[in-house]
């Protein structure tokens, strides 16, 4: 069992070995810390894994609502199959991590969240610490676009369906909304934290639909298929309640991931869309703001949800970032 120096506020729990050769299978389950709050993880790790050689790494981020068993721990595994020692972990106060309030969507801790999980990276002695990279899913990949900004220990960036939370919640699908309703929103937030302040009980807001009832012909797509996705056997997670405190959201608008795309994001970035994901504008509009070296890949086909788990699709993501991060 390897353990880490006790000041970084690493363990590593225990490994647990799942499915077969060539899957990226060994798992370690570990854990780290983000100023007070432990953060939960799982280490995938190459086949043949060697302790006393070095390999390169990466940090992968989970979509809004989601947990590490999800989509993000998919593209994990099948990274490590590659060679790539991978962590992923539950973001803080959401899944197995800690702190409180629980369900908050706070991106300048999730931003933060990531760069820890690069010290953790750092304590492990087969990391080599000039090979890191990082990506992220859906508002993960919002996240790894922000963190690379200013986390130069990140050489190379990818993302698969980005949405940012700073800019998605602004507006809709990359529709700016006018900054009166921007303002309405924000003073209902302002009035529930006065609310809870006097003991009133915390207000959650879906990330997606929580019935089927709910959805129609007029639901687009990324919704419909969300619904799909996180409310159904098909990715469904205990530890994913697909759902966050409504006091998130002045967080969330105060936040921009794309802000300074231009003058420090210069470390190589891909960007892999679906041809039809609703979410698509988003990976435009970073790719047409960076400066440095880019690919933006079209997944022919796919939606933004499809993305996640449609073997076809993924496997061209996968086939794609492979192929990229040979760049550290």
């Amino acid at each position: 069992m390897i353990s880490a120096p006790a000041n970084h506020g690493v363990r590593i729990v225990g490994r647990r070995i799942e499915g077969d050769k060539g899957t990226g299978a060994m798992v370690e389950t570990v854990s780290f810390r983000n100023k007070a709050v432990e953060i939960a993880g799982h280490l995938h790790l190459p086949d043949e894994f060697d302790e006393g050689e070095k390999y390169p790494a990466l940090v992968g981020i989970h979509p809004a609502g989601g947990v590490k068993e999800q989509t993000v721990g998919q593209y994990a595994k099948r990274l490590a199959a590659h060679g790539f020692v991978t962590v992923v972990y539950d973001s803080s106060y959401q899944g197995e991590s800690g702190g409180e309030p629980r369900l908050l969507e706070d991106p300048t801790t999730r931003v933060e969240d990531a760069r820890c999980a690069a010290d953790f990276l750092t304590t492990l002695p087969y990391v080599d610490t000039e090979r890191m990279g990082v990506f992220g899913i859906c508002a993960g990949g919002g996240y790894v676009i922000s963190v690379a900004q200013t986390e130069r220990r990140f050489k190379a960036v990818a993302t698969v369906s980005a949405a940012p939370m700073g800019e998605g919640s602004r507006g809709f699908l990359g529709h700016l909304s006018p900054v009166s309703e921007q303002i309405k929103t924000l003073e209902m937030v302002a009035q529930q934290r006065t609310a809870e302040a006097k003991g009133a009980a915390p207000v959650y807001a879906p990330f997606v639909p929580e019935a089927l009832e709910e959805i129609d012909d007029n639901t687009p797509d990324l919704l419909r298929e969300g619904y799909d996705y996180y409310r159904t056997p098909r990715g469904q997670h205990p530890n994913s309640k697909g759902r966050f405190l409504l006091t998130s959201m002045d967080k969330m608008y105060a936040f921009s991931a794309f802000g300074q795309i231009p003058e420090l994001l210069t470390q190589p970035i891909l960007l892999v869309a679906g041809s039809k994901a609703d979410t698509k504008v988003f990976s435009d509009q970073a790719y047409e703001l960076s400066r440095g070296p880019k690919e933006l890949f079209v997944v022919d086909g796919a939606t933004h949800i499809a993305m996640y788990d449609v073997p076809e699709y993924m496997d061209q993501a996968i086939t794609k970032m492979v192929k990229f991060f040979a760049v550290l």
